[in-house]
């Protein structure tokens, strides 16, 4: 079981985040910004997310939900994280930065759809085998958390194959024992009140956030693809 330690952490998440995501090919409103607002950085504000366990419970996985506010209109980014108490080999590119933690001391911030724990507890959850948990409470799962499960797919942990950025998403492909593909869709900037359109597979995961207004949203975050033929 993760515990969820309420102390402080320099730098925070959210200015970790203000760094990295300017970086990202999905990182819209970083053009907008640019050009409506002479290059400001992010504005951001933490509004929904939840954790997935590490069932060797060395690896902390988030998956945040923030809005930016810089350059007119707010926009909503899924930014998954991990934290781990030493740098992962071979993965300098996906290294979002460190901080210290006020409890456990210097974490290694990782961008979590390139870290292989987040990606095997993900593909866990979407078949049925693992239970998404409060983003901000130890050992509570979070029932606003709509898992669609997939049925004819291999139960079994799966490794982390290439990973691929687009302008709205970041596709990991599942390194499994089946013919043809199986990969996680990330949606980064995720819409409201929908499910995938064009897969195969019906496996998905919807999750709520706060819109600026207070509002209240929940759409889809990501989706297991299957091109098996």
């Amino acid at each position: 079981m993760a515990i969820i330690h309420h102390t402080t952490l320099s730098p925070t998440k959210l200015e970790l985040l203000t760094r990295w995501l300017p970086s990202r090919p999905w990182y819209r409103a970083g053009e907008a910004a640019s050009e409506a607002a002479g290059g400001e950085q992010p504005v951001l504000a933490k509004v929904g997310g939840f954790r997935l366990e590490d069932p060797s419970g060395e690896v902390g996985i988030e998956f945040m939900a923030v809005t930016d506010s810089a350059g007119g209109e707010p926009v909503a980014y899924q930014t998954p994280m991990t934290y781990r108490a030493a740098p992962l080999a071979g993965a300098e590119d996906a290294l979002v930065g460190t901080l210290e933690h006020g409890v456990l001391g210097k974490r290694w911030v990782y961008d979590a759809t390139r870290d292989p724990v987040a990606v095997a507890q993900l593909y866990a959850l979407l078949t049925g085998r693992a239970e998404a948990q409060a983003q901000s409470r130890s050992d509570t799962p979070d029932r606003t958390v709509r898992v669609r499960a997939a049925t004819d797919v291999p139960l079994q942990d799966a490794g982390t194959g290439a990973v691929h950025d687009g302008k709205r998403s970041t596709d990991v492909t599942l390194v499994l024992p089946v013919e043809g593909s199986l990969w996680l869709r990330f949606l980064r900037v995720p819409p409201a009140h929908t499910v995938p359109e064009t897969t195969d597979s019906a496996a998905h995961i919807t999750v709520g956030w706060t819109a600026p207004d207070g509002a209240p949203r929940h759409g889809l975050w990501c989706a297991l693809i299957d091109s098996r033929e």
